[in-house]
């Protein structure tokens, strides 16, 4: 696959009761952070620092307008218990796509009425399962 942008971009994320709803037409952006401890371990025999791979950790930060239509992203987010599988997909949900999928928890749901009266969300989602997320193709 060659260089692509992030048009067309697919998010889909549970509802609390666990059913997948994509609220791509909903989100304006997306940030996803796969980040991985390092654990120092530097002897006293060294002149530089020395590491060992720690526990691997993600989350998710997204943005959006606010919909409060059936199943989307105010339906999604409004009820904040539950685990939440997160499945993004660049360039959409099909035709060997690059695709993570990931088990979190809704850490915080906050609106923002700007002063021009838009309607916005913000939501974090960060890692519940253990597992470490893993790339895969749609």
């Amino acid at each position: 696959m060659a260089k692509q942008s992030g048009l067309g971009d697919y998010i889909a994320v549970d509802d609390s009761g666990g059913t997948a709803r994509d609220i791509s037409d909903n989100v304006t952006g997306v940030e996803f952070g796969n980040s991985q401890n390092l654990l120092d371990s530097t002897t006293i025999s060294k002149s530089a620092m020395e590491r060992l791979i720690g526990l691997g950790d993600a989350s998710f930060s997204l943005t959006g307008v606010f919909d409060a239509a059936s199943n989307k992203s105010h339906d999604v987010f409004k009820t904040k218990s539950g685990i939440r599988t997160v499945t993004y997909s660049i360039g959409g949900n099909s035709g060997g796509n690059p695709t993570v999928a990931v088990e979190c928890l809704v850490g915080e749901y906050n609106l923002s009425r700007g002063s021009d009266g838009g309607l916005t969300w913000s939501v974090t989602l960060p890692l519940q399962s253990g597992t470490v997320p893993a790339w895969s193709t749609v």
